[in-house]
């Protein structure tokens, strides 16, 4: 917007290097270029200021497929005014003289009509194709559909508008659709995740399996050395070697009490008791 100082009975205009200022004053041309600064009066003079830098549009229309499917297109066009002469006799962009602002919305005049283009040449491709096709390869052939249709227009070019570049930043269905076409391959990912946890599972139990054995085996292993231990320190215990030599020994001091009790031997020169008589010493 370009600076405006008053001063009594006159206004001083000074410009940007981006915006092109044209002052008309009685029918003629006065001031015409970008990065002015001159006087004027306000009752007489009619300025307009046009923007010549590169502009920025971002779009975002509604499409439906060949499949009846609704699609939300998300876009943006970038365009410069070429024609200022040309734009300020087709839209309005003029300026207020004391203040300096638009009187109307020149800009907004610019972006709905660049939208509408676009939006025509997106809809009759996406009507064509089914939702997976323009889901799967769309963006590549709606930017270059969009940017081949602004360029080619021809309103565009009289009112002296100039494209530069189009771009696509995203195609959207609606969220039931997107949610439902996400289905099948969230469900492949979960079941690559479940595989993957049931084989790690697998591999624990057969480790586990392993140990549990291992540990068996060590076990039997250690009580057979354990009673080949207790076989070598105590020989008695040993069975099937040399007959009666495993039997244990019955203590000699301790008769049996199956077998009759044996008789009692006597001495050389000793009478039993029963033979002694009274008074008489063994």
């Amino acid at each position: 917007m370009a600076d405006i100082r008053t001063y009594p009975l006159a206004r001083h205009l000074r410009g940007t290097a981006t915006t092109r200022v044209r002052h008309v004053r009685r029918g003629k041309l006065v001031h015409d270029g970008t990065g002015l600064s001159f006087f004027y009066r306000p009752l007489s003079a009619v300025l307009s200021e046009v923007p010549v830098d590169d502009r920025e549009l971002p779009l975002l229309f509604h499409a439906r497929t060949a499949d009846f499917q609704d699609l939300a297109v998300q876009a943006s066009v970038t365009f410069r005014v070429t024609d200022p002469a040309t734009v300020c006799a087709r839209i309005d962009f003029s300026i207020h003289p004391d203040t300096g602002r638009w009187r109307g919305t020149p800009l907004e005049q610019l972006a709905g009509l660049l939208t509408e283009t676009a939006q025509q040449q997106v809809l009759s491709l996406i009507a064509a194709r089914p939702l997976a096709g323009v889901l799967a390869d769309g963006v590549g052939q709606i930017r270059d559909k969009i940017l081949t249709g602004l360029t080619g227009d021809q309103r565009l070019a009289e009112t002296g508008i100039a494209v530069i570049g189009a771009r696509v930043v995203a195609i959207r269905p609606e969220p039931e659709v997107e949610k439902a076409l996400r289905t099948p391959a969230r469900e492949q990912i979960q079941q690559e995740a479940d595989r993957a946890t049931y084989q790690r599972r697998a591999l624990a139990v057969q480790r586990e399996r392993a140990i549990a054995e291992n540990e068996l085996a060590n076990q039997i292993e250690l009580a057979r050395r354990e009673e080949q231990l207790i076989a070598h320190r105590n020989p008695r215990t040993r069975g099937g070697q040399g007959g009666g030599r495993g039997r244990p020994r019955r203590h000699l001091l301790w008769p049996d009490p199956r077998q009759p009790p044996r008789p009692r031997r006597q001495r050389p020169g000793r009478q039993p008791a029963a033979d002694r008589q009274p008074g008489a010493r063994p």
